[in-house]
C-alpha cells in the first residue's frame, strides 16, 4: 500500500481537534499547580518577604501571584498553541503532499493474521 496523498483539511481539522484538547489540558494543569502551591503557603511566604523588603516595585511583583493572572496567562498559551499546531499539521500535511509527489508516496505493507 502507497500513501500518495493526505488530505490537508483532515489534516487541518484533526490538529485543531488535538491542539484545543492540549490548551485545555495546559489550563487545567495550571490550575492545578496555582493551587498546590497555594495550599503549601508559598504565595503567602513570598508576599510576606515582599512586605519585609517594602520595595514598591517588588510589591506589584505580589499582583502576578494571583489566581486570575495565571489563568489569563495559561488562557493565553492555550490561544496560541491551538494556532500554532493547527497551522503545523495544515503546513505538514502540504509539505508531505509536495515531498511524497517528488518521491512516489510512502509505501506501507500491511498484514492480515
Amino acid at each position: 500500500m502507497t500513501i500518495s496523498k493526505v488530505d490537508p483539511l483532515s489534516a487541518l481539522k484533526i490538529g485543531f481537534i488535538t491542539s484545543v484538547a492540549i490548551g485545555i489540558m495546559i489550563v487545567v494543569a495550571m490550575m492545578i499547580l496555582w493551587f498546590v502551591l497555594n495550599n503549601m503557603k508559598v504565595f503567602s511566604q513570598i508576599d510576606d518577604l515582599l512586605q519585609t523588603l517594602n520595595q514598591p516595585d517588588l510589591l506589584r511583583l505580589g499582583e502576578y501571584l494571583e489566581f486570575g493572572r495565571w489563568m489569563s496567562f495559561a488562557v493565553i498559551i492555550a490561544i496560541i498553541d491551538v494556532v500554532l499546531l493547527t497551522a503545523m499539521a495544515a503546513v505538514g500535511a502540504l509539505l508531505y503532499n509536495l515531498i511524497a509527489s517528488l518521491v512516489g508516496g510512502q509505501r506501507i505493507t500491511v498484514t492480515d493474521e
